[in-house]
């Protein structure tokens, strides 16, 4: 599997990026491949940022993409992760190098990954869309397809060559609140991992998450505090998401949500067990997966 998330016109609040990048960080991916910038980017749009290292030495750095290798803890499973900033130009080849990319390590499946600014309530969950228009992947997460017509940005354009290639596809897409549209966004960040936990099936880490959407939020509250007309637009919003969600109070919205428990419960069990010194001289022998 291969999960894509790009910087740029795709990725309000950073949320996307952002979320890859939490990943790749916790899972420690190991880079496999750069595209390189210079066919793809107008650098007076994405200009190349200079810096210092660790040494003092001074750094550039170019709007590339990268292409990297993680191993999910939980399965043991290898997952890809395509990093980069929405090329300006020649998006058809750009897809094309990274699905080359793709293909060469033998995925299957690609997951893009993308925020948009909404009428969305800070105050209540993000909304967050998972779709696909591929039968096969509908029936086996219970997903719909997208209704979508319109302007697209370069992860509607890799999924849509990715499934020419006969690759499975599916978006996950999640609905930054356009009043606090400025990056970052931990709060949505947070709700797309908890939507590509789903996707992978095991629990996904989200290390201070948590406490930076709550910190987010207590920030956004005293904004609105402030200013009395936007206070009331966030009430009306308020209200419109609950009628709205009313039928989400469902059963099947609490068994996904005992599901994820279960999962997190069962790594954490996991991870517990694996460092309890072995009482016999073949525990810790490796054992096979089953897979």
């Amino acid at each position: 599997m291969m999960i894509a998330a790009f910087e740029g016109w795709n990725d309000a609040g950073s949320a996307a990026s952002s979320a890859i990048a939490v990943l790749a960080e916790a899972w420690r991916a190991r880079e496999v491949r750069a595209l390189d910038p210079e066919p793809y980017h107008d650098f007076q749009v994405n200009r190349p940022v200079q810096g210092r290292d660790s040494e003092g030495n001074r750094t550039l750095d170019w709007p590339d993409t990268t292409v990297s290798i993680a191993l999910s803890p939980t399965l043991g499973r290898s997952v890809v992760l395509a990093q980069g900033t929405e090329p300006s130009m020649r998006w058809r080849s750009y897809c094309n190098e990274l699905l080359d990319a793709a293909e060469e390590l033998r995925v299957g499946t690609l997951v893009t990954v993308g925020a948009l600014l909404a009428d969305a309530p800070h105050t209540r969950p993000i909304p967050v869309q998972t779709s696909s228009d591929d039968p096969q992947v509908q029936a086996l997460l219970g997903v719909e397809g997208s209704d979508y017509e319109g302007p697209t940005g370069i992860v509607g354009v890799l999924g849509h060559l990715a499934a020419e290639r006969g690759m499975h596809t599916l978006s996950v897409w999640a609905a930054v609140p356009h009043y606090v549209a400025q990056p970052p966004s931990p709060k949505a960040t947070l709700a797309l991992l908890s939507a590509l936990e789903e996707v992978l099936g095991e629990p996904v880490p989200t290390g201070d998450l948590a406490e930076d959407a709550e910190a987010w939020q207590r920030g956004v509250d005293e904004l609105a505090a402030e200013d009395p007309e936007i206070a009331e637009y966030v009430r009306q919003l308020e209200d419109a998401k609950d009628t709205a969600d009313l039928p989400e109070a469902s059963g099947e919205a609490i068994a996904r949500e005992f599901e994820r428990y279960l999962r997190r419960r069962g790594g954490e069990s996991g991870r517990a067990h694996a460092r309890r010194p072995p009482r016999h001289p073949t525990a810790g022998r490796p054992a096979s997966s089953g897979r």
